[in-house]
């Protein structure tokens, strides 16, 4: 008798977050909540164990810059919180529209309601799709994107 087991294949998701997302769970815990980023991303992981979630954070716009461009090269999709630079950083909206990867852009506050210099973003036009003000819950829904879109 021959058994059959279905082959799981592990997809690879990769997270980008940018300045001062290193701080969630301290800053400003009335808007972006009081879990740090790392807590959540363990319960991502242990919510998909079938995807290989990979994460980035830096508040350096250049680093940022060449961890998309290293990704995005390998056609892995991204999720990317890109902070205050979504407002202001043409380098990184161009980092972001030179790779052949899809990128969702994610927000744990909703920029249109906050203060007039978040309402504009750089980068949307050269993003597969954008979720925002839905907390950390964000990441979770951009995830479930690429996992059902593959």
């Amino acid at each position: 008798m021959y058994t059959f087991e279905k082959v799981i294949k592990t997809k690879r998701i990769e997270i980008i977050n940018g300045p001062n997302l290193n701080l969630l769970g301290r800053r400003e815990p009335e808007i972006y909540g009081s879990l740090s980023f790392e807590d959540y991303l363990e319960e991502l992981k242990k919510e998909y164990p079938s995807v290989e979630i990979g994460y980035f954070q830096s508040n350096v716009e250049g680093e940022l810059i060449n961890h998309i461009q290293r990704i995005g090269l390998q056609k892995i999709p991204i999720l990317f919180n890109a902070g205050g630079y979504t407002h202001t950083s043409v380098a990184i909206a161009d980092a972001v529209a030179a790779i052949p990867s899809e990128v969702i852009e994610i927000h744990i506050s909703q920029p249109a309601a906050r203060e007039e210099e978040r309402h504009t973003s750089l980068l949307a036009k050269y993003c597969k799709g954008s979720i925002s003000g839905l907390g950390l819950k964000s990441y979770k829904y951009g995830l479930n994107y690429f996992i059902e879109n593959e």
